[in-house]
C-alpha cells in the first residue's frame, strides 16, 4: 500500500465516519497470474494498516478479484487463490 495511496485515505475515512464492517476487495489479480502468495501479502500489508486504524483485522473480510477479466466479481472464479 502506498504511504499516500487512496486505500489508507478510505479506511481512515470510513472509520472516522462510522463505518465498522469492511470488505476489501483486493483488484488486478490476474496481473500476478492469480498469485496466491501475493495475495497473502496485500492481505498481511493492509491488515496492520486497518488494525492500526481500529478494525479487527479477523473481522474483514478479503476478496482477491479481477475487474478486467470480472473475477469473482459476481460470481466465485475458479483462478482464484
Amino acid at each position: 500500500i502506498s504511504k499516500d495511496g487512496q486505500t489508507r485515505e478510505h479506511a481512515l475515512l470510513a472509520f472516522t465516519l462510522g463505518v465498522r464492517q469492511l470488505i476489501v476487495a483486493v483488484n488486478k489479480m490476474d496481473t500476478t497470474k492469480w498469485s496466491e502468495d501475493r495475495f497473502g501479502e496485500i492481505v498481511k500489508e493492509t491488515s496492520n494498516f486497518i488494525k492500526k486504524v481500529g478494525y479487527n483485522p479477523k473481522a474483514v473480510a478479503f476478496v482477491p478479484i479481477s475487474g478486467w477479466h470480472g473475477d469473482n466479481m459476481l460470481e466465485e472464479s475458479p483462478n482464484m487463490p
